[in-house]
């Protein structure tokens, strides 16, 4: 079984509206969240790598390519000051 994601422009993340729950039940898969996003947030600052993002808003699941300029314990910071919360990201890669 396979999960779908519709791609969506990074300009468009802020027209996005996001639940207030996580997307990730496990412990371990919310630790490995947090240290995909540290690797990215690295790529995207010392090598403007961009990466994928795969996320849920209140409507349904999505992937966005960018580069993650900045990162905080709640929210990843997109270019444009587009933001993310980080409860409602399944992984980066």
């Amino acid at each position: 079984m396979t999960t779908q994601f519709e791609s969506i422009e990074k300009e468009n993340v802020a027209n996005l509206n996001f639940p207030k729950s996580d997307v990730l039940i496990d412990a371990d898969a919310i630790q490995q969240r947090y240290s995909d996003l540290n690797r990215a947030l690295s790529l995207g600052n010392l090598e403007h790598s961009k990466i994928k993002i795969y996320f849920e808003d209140n409507q349904s699941k999505k992937v966005v390519e960018t580069t993650v300029w900045g990162l905080t314990d709640k929210i990843v910071i997109l270019k444009q000051g587009n933001l993310i919360p980080i409860n409602r990201i399944f992984k980066s890669a």
